[in-house]
């Protein structure tokens, strides 16, 4: 096995060189491989027909192009035709492709028989799933089967997936792990404009002039788009400010450092609203013309309990009324709870304010995974809905995803309880609209929401859910409170089926493992985080008798008695499902682009309208969806945005004298999610070969641990043990550690809190209260 490192961006790297910044960086990244040549590392002589794909593992959607010889991909390079990545790729992009050659790839379908996994058929598989299937609902109801899929579906999957359920079946048992990571993001864009994802794209990158980095890592997650930044750096006076809980490789290569005390990002938020105001700051006129004020309901709970309810009640208020909320705010306040300092905070608000500078926010998973992650999108979003930085190139509040296709197949094809490939279930008209296009009766599709995430593995755990198909994902590591639910799928009357490439805890819980086929060994589009939808073609066969989830769950269908909504051909089903996909979508404000144009360019962004991508939507400069001139944020009926009224409200559970250190978890450059990918790629593995426990050296001093001793975790939900890092990668601010959660030997979610945004239902990964004791 071979693969090219990395790029040809030659110039890039030796102007990066040349700055200090970038050479600290190069010294902090001992997972990111740089290369001068993009051909490194391949064979002389080599023959390799290169073929294009997005990159299978981070919403960033690198452009990748992989070599294959003989029926086997053997290299991978960047693409230097790619828009998001311009042949720079991160280094799991570039082993990407040996993730697919573990010894213990999963090739033959498995069925549990007296305790005791036994190779069957494919077919034998299926026919058993169908049958439990309508079984199970013959005997319990359509409620009691479920789906919970992935960010890592492809679109189709995830398209046939919410149509077999919500659309044959009639249930709205459909979910996603998006719902751990970027629920909140969606809940945000749509309270605060009334339609989902960015307005902008990467090409703000290269327009902004200050970049604010709220809880984001950018510098391990998402290191690309880091690298883009750092880039501008190199051409002109820009600024990067790393706003978090803890000093990372980000920190280090920022031009400003700030540490806040976990959750009080949110009064961070409201004080830098309050300088704007205070000083004037405010873009009257485009406040006056495109925005109103409205307020939530307030202290609105933690999702603790099974069952939870929460709906909102949107108040309109006015400009006066949410200018004397913020008096709450101050800095100087602000700077006593939060611990930063109120220079800090001015200087932030300064940037913010100064008609003069572009300024791009961006965040991921500190702000999302949040008992109140609405309320922070929210309130990022009033920063530039107040000042008018938005919508425009270099202006720009941007949410990152993690996962390839969290946006194109969760977002977009609506693979969440209560979403529909365009609108909700809750809606009539949009019923109707996924009814015609199914070709189902309308009355097939229920109204009503069933579980989000958390409440469906609570569902399985009461017994409500008998069955669960899970495809794509790993929850047996990432879900919170973990126990709970991993000891749910054990019960007596639950079948899961489990579709996966390698064996993982999760298969472990499994009545049957189908083997799936990976990434390039099938056809498939994934949707980026800039609205980007991006098509691969297969490339090389499955082994043994691995089958894409499309086709799984296609087969399954045609089992149960859909084949006349399954009508798809195997050789051409990906095109005729991504041809009836798109007319969910017709129309300006979300037109796709046709198969033709994804299979001949390195994606395209939507709205695609009239051969074009809308790369900035809501302003009549770039977007034709637009019906007045300037801005519209036409996802609201009177196409004006919402400056929300948020407060702060503390955690659901704070650090105490018996649980004195607060816990956070994350991730590392070298894994992904929960490593069953990636652990199996021995450069990766080797950098990284198990988690570990941060600690704060001043915290390591006085308990007397350093770096390799074990560490014991306990929480109000168990107890790990763990070895501890000390001054290595990543500093917690004191009374804080830090656990990154790929590691299946070290399950850090045994230990987390189940509290979820109410609004959202996205857990929070970021904040529980642990003790720390050396062994």
């Amino acid at each position: 096995m071979y693969t090219s490192v990395l790029t040809d961006r030659r110039s890039f790297i030796k102007r990066m060189a040349l700055l200090s910044a970038m050479t600290a960086a190069a010294t902090m990244f001992p997972g990111i491989l740089f290369a001068e040549e993009q051909e490194r590392g391949l064979p002389k002589n080599g023959n390799l027909d290169w073929k294009k794909a997005p990159c299978r593992f981070c919403g960033v959607g690198c452009g990748v192009l992989v070599g294959i010889e003989n029926g086997k991909a053997v290299a991978v390079k960047g693409d230097p035709k790619s828009e998001v990545n311009k042949g720079l790729c991160c280094v799991k992009g570039y082993h990407s492709v040996i993730a697919m050659y573990g010894k213990d790839r999963l090739t033959k379908p498995l069925i549990k028989k007296n305790g005791k996994y036994v190779e069957t058929s494919m077919k034998e598989a299926l026919d058993l799933i169908a049958s439990k299937m309508k079984e199970t609902i013959k005997d319990y109801g359509k409620d009691a089967v479920s789906i919970y899929g992935s960010g890592q579906w492809t679109i189709p999957d995830g398209y046939v997936a919410s149509k077999l359920f919500k659309g044959c079946i009639g249930t709205n048992n459909v979910e996603a792990n998006a719902r751990l990571c970027m629920a909140s993001a969606v809940t945000g864009f749509m309270t605060s404009f009334g339609m989902d994802e960015p307005m902008g794209c990467y090409e703000d990158i290269d327009y902004a002039d200050v970049f604010v980095l709220w809880g984001n890592n950018m510098a391990e997650m998402h290191p690309v788009l880091f690298s883009r930044m750092l880039d501008q750096r190199s051409k002109r006076n820009i600024k990067i400010i790393d706003l978090a809980t803890r000093t990372t490789r980000t920190s280090k290569a920022s031009d400003r450092s700030i540490i806040f005390e976990p959750q009080t990002d949110l009064a961070i938020a409201n004080a830098i609203c309050y300088e704007i105001i205070k000083n004037g700051w405010v873009n009257k006129s485009f406040v006056e013309k495109h925005c109103n004020f409205s307020k939530g309901l307030t202290n609105i709970g933690y999702g603790l309990e099974d069952k939870f309810k929460f709906k909102d009640k949107p108040e309109k208020i006015t400009f006066e009324e949410y200018k004397k909320f913020l008096e709450d705010y101050t800095p100087e306040k602000v700077s006593k709870l939060s611990g930063v300092s109120v220079r800090d905070i001015k200087y932030m608000a300064s940037y913010y304010g100064d008609p003069n500078k572009k300024v791009m926010s961006l965040w991921c998973m500190g702000v999302n995974q949040h008992t109140r992650g609405t309320w922070m999108n929210n309130l990022v979003y009033n920063i530039h809905l107040l000042t008018g930085k938005i919508s425009e190139p270099g202006n720009s509040p941007f949410s990152l995803t993690g996962q390839p296709s969290a946006c194109g197949t969760v977002r977009e094809v609506g693979t969440l309880t209560h979403k529909l490939p365009k609108g909700v279930v809750m809606n009539k008209k949009h019923r109707e609209i996924a009814a015609k296009i199914w070709d189902v009766p309308v009355e097939n599709i229920s109204p009503k929401p069933t579980y989000h995430t958390v409440e469906m593995f609570r569902a399985l755990d009461r017994g409500d859910i008998k069955f669960m198909w899970i495809q794509v994902t790993n929850p047996m590591v990432t879900m919170p409170k973990l126990k709970r639910y991993r000891d749910a799928a054990k019960k007596e009357g639950r079948f899961i089926v489990v579709s996966d490439i390698y064996p993982t805890p999760t298969t472990d819980i499994a009545d049957v493992i189908l083997p799936s086929a990976m990434w390039i060994e099938r056809e498939g589009m994934y949707g980026n985080s800039e609205r980007r939808t991006q098509y691969f073609e297969q490339m090389v066969e499955p082994p043994g008798e691995s089958m894409s989830d499309t086709w799984q769950l296609i087969e399954v269908a045609k089992r149960m008695g859909y084949e006349k909504q399954f009508y798809y051909k195997e050789e051409t089903h990906i095109e005729e499902i991504y041809n009836e996909y798109i007319q969910f979508h017709k129309g300006k404000k979300h037109g796709m682009a046709p198969l033709e144009v994804l299979k001949e360019e390195s994606g395209a962004i939507w709205p695609y309208v009239d051969g074009k991508s809308t790369q900035w939507r809501f302003n009549s400069k770039y977007d034709p969806a637009t019906t007045k001139e300037g801005f519209d944020f036409y996802g609201k009926p009177d196409g004006r945005a919402v400056i929300w009224q948020r407060p702060y409200e503390p955690a659901a559970e704070v650090p105490d004298s018996d649980y004195p250190y607060w816990l956070n978890t994350g991730r590392v450059i070298e894994h992904w999610h929960t490593g069953s990918m990636t652990r199996r790629i021995p450069v990766l593995h080797k950098a990284m070969p198990y988690a570990y426990v941060e600690l704060n050296p001043e915290d390591a001093k006085r308990m007397r641990i350093k770096t390799g001793d074990k560490v014991k975790l306990t929480t109000r939900r168990g107890e790990i043990i763990m070895p501890a890092s000390v001054n290595e990668r990543g500093i917690p601010a004191p009374m804080q550690v830090f656990v990154p959660f790929f590691d299946e030997n070290m399950l850090i979610n045994d230990i987390t809190l189940d509290s979820f945004c109410p609004i959202s239902k996205e857990p929070d990964y970021k904040k529980c209260a642990v003790k720390v004791e050396k062994v």
